[in-house]
């Protein structure tokens, strides 16, 4: 089952499942997102493919690509209230991330000494896929920001004057949703551009907190149930609307040094991240970086990144965009 989040003609949201057809969207009668449905449904014990079997459905007007083309489809995952959305990501945690990362960071090793980045990925090569149950060694993990950063399909991701790179992250994206009861309920999975600064990144491997802190966008579809082992998808980067730059990504746990319940112990054993009522984007790592190919965006570029298994390409432009602070702005009261 593929949900959508939409506004209709007169801006009303709306949730859809998708049909077969991968373009008919049947609208669920009753709510107006994909949060509201969520959480009827953690507290009624019900699976979310149960609860959304418990409402009407109405076929919508328009298919799931005119939506597309109008701009119209939201994230399938928010909250009303950004900061109670928080966006975080784990790296180095997919087979081939650590050449990737260790080619950004080569001016920086020799070959009696390996990197961080390198070990760290050896580490989760040999403890990040415990037996089940039991905690495994922890990945590399970030912040991105809040709700605030997440850019809907279709419309520009805006990098700061201060960036020195705008480069895309094609990666899965587990959902989730804080319960009543403190645990955290796993929705689904959505392909992601998780979107950083390599180029800062690349200048010493303490700017890893800095580049990350950037938009990003996920969708437009959500999966609902078990992730695949095996996904491979495609990222592209369009120039004027020709291919600058194209190929193909893997995820799913066969190419992953880490177990999807590592991932997720290695996040939600901390307190502060199990707010009732909060919801939680995680982006699970990657390891296809057009930059680590010498490509350089600019303004205009387009990013596309498919998988078959999340129904439609989530795509967007980038746009560069001033920031509202300058230094000494800081108002003294």
């Amino acid at each position: 089952m593929r949900l959508i989040q939409f506004t209709d003609t007169t801006g009303q949201r709306q949730v859809g499942m998708l049909g077969t057809d991968d373009q008919q969207v049947n609208i669920i009668q009753g709510v107006s997102s994909t949060y509201d449905l969520a959480m009827a449904a953690i507290r009624a014990g019900r699976s979310l493919a149960e609860e959304v079997a418990r409402h009407d459905l109405t076929p919508a007007r328009e298919s799931c690509a005119t939506l597309l083309a109008d701009r119209r489809v939201l994230v399938p995952l928010d909250h009303e209230t950004p900061a109670n959305c928080l966006v975080t990501g784990t790296g180095l945690t997919h087979l081939g991330s650590a050449a990737t990362r260790d080619k950004m960071h080569a001016d920086q090793s020799t070959v009696e000494s390996m990197t961080d980045s390198m070990r760290m990925f050896r580490w989760g090569l040999k403890g990040g896929q415990p037996e089940r149950g039991a905690p495994g060694v922890q990945p590399e993990w970030f912040y991105k920001g809040d709700g605030d950063i997440v850019v809907a399909p279709g419309h520009p991701i805006p990098y700061p004057e201060f960036a020195e790179d705008a480069g895309e992250e094609p990666e899965i994206v587990g959902l989730y949703l804080i319960g009543d009861d403190r645990h955290p309920y796993r929705l689904g999975f959505a392909i992601g551009n998780e979107f950083s600064d390599h180029v800062m990144e690349r200048r010493n491997y303490l700017y890893l907190a800095h580049s990350k802190l950037r938009f990003c966008s996920f969708g437009p579809e959500l999966r609902v149930g078990k992730l695949p082992d095996h996904i491979q998808g495609t990222s592209r980067i369009l120039r004027d609307g020709k291919p600058l730059w194209e190929k193909p990504f893997l995820s799913g746990e066969k190419n992953m040094s880490h177990t999807l319940e590592n991932l997720e112990y290695h996040h939600f054993k901390y307190m502060q991240f199990l707010r009732p009522g909060s919801v939680h984007i995680h982006f699970f790592g990657t390891a296809t970086l057009s930059f680590a190919d010498g490509i350089q965006t600019r303004p205009g570029d387009e990013f596309e990144i498919q998988a078959p298994e999340f129904g439609a390409a989530l795509r967007n432009p980038i746009a560069p965009a001033r920031t509202p602070y300058s230094p000494g702005k800081t108002i003294q009261l």
